[in-house]
């Protein structure tokens, strides 16, 4: 099967088809998600706080995101893959935006790139879009804003704050990105902007009327079962699946269960 490419994704949410993504860091879990047929793989720089232990995302290198892509874009055969430019990696200048984003294509192999922003980020995503990579923006919750926004809180409650994201995805569009991640919107207003814009909107936390749905791997296989906020659904309890596993490989170490003769080779 052929990998997924962005006018594929247009074709799909032009035939009013929902649009399924997940995250994945490594070619294993790359496998096994597109196998399982997602339409995106996002290579996203929660990879801070899921594989590196940070308490943010903000510590995460573009050299990182560079390297996990890699990773995915080999474990994985037919889905598009999306590498999400860490903090700093592109606010400086639109110059360093354009060689982040080509690096993450040349280098990191992914098939498109994410960045957050507002009204600001617009001119240097016409840039790169130029340049021939295709770009996803991220509005409303911006993880990588984290200290400016006071911690992780919902946006678009109020209708200032409801107007300003419209805008910015309507600024967005006009640039030329390809879709809008809507992370921590209020579901009315992820609702309006979906109305509003002709390109797909991924949602989080967002509500169901959005263009397609976007969740960490980690935490819809029930990786962490401390972490249960209401946005997420659970569909495996991968935690005590994986627990349990190891719990019985390592009593079977002990008492001299694993491995038996049938796990060794004879002499010829």
């Amino acid at each position: 099967m052929k990998r997924l490419t962005v006018p594929k994704i247009l074709e799909k949410h032009s035939r009013g088809e929902k649009i399924a993504m997940l995250t994945a860091y490594d070619s294993t879990f790359a496998r096994l998600v597109d196998e399982a047929g997602v339409d995106m793989i996002l290579v996203g720089d929660s990879l801070g706080m899921v594989v590196q232990g940070h308490d943010t995302t903000i510590p995460v290198e573009l050299e990182d995101v560079i390297y996990h892509t890699s990773c995915v874009a080999r474990g994985s055969r037919s889905a598009l893959v999306v590498a999400d430019l860490p903090f700093m990696s592109y606010q400086c200048s639109r110059s360093q935006a354009l060689l982040a984003s080509g690096l993450a294509l040349k280098e990191g192999m992914a098939g498109a790139v994410k960045l957050e922003g507002g009204l600001e980020m617009a001119e240097t995503t016409s840039l790169i879009v130029a340049a021939g990579i295709p770009v996803m923006a991220h509005i409303g919750l911006k993880p990588q804003s984290y200290h400016t926004m006071g911690g992780y809180r919902i946006q678009g409650k109020s209708r200032d704050e409801a107007n300003r994201l419209l805008s910015e995805a309507r600024a967005f569009e006009e640039a030329g990105a390809f879709a809008l991640v809507l992370e921590g919107v209020a579901m009315e207003t992820a609702a309006d902007i979906t109305r509003a814009v002709s390109i797909p909107t991924i949602g989080i936390s967002s509500g169901p009327h959005c263009s397609g749905q976007v969740l960490v791997v980690y935490d819809m296989l029930g990786m962490n079962p401390g972490f249960k906020p209401s946005f997420l659904k659970t569909y495996a309890d991968g935690h005590k699946l994986i627990t349990s596993a190891v719990e019985k490989y390592v009593d079977e170490v002990r008492r001299g269960i694993f491995p038996s003769e049938a796990h060794g080779f004879h002499r010829k």
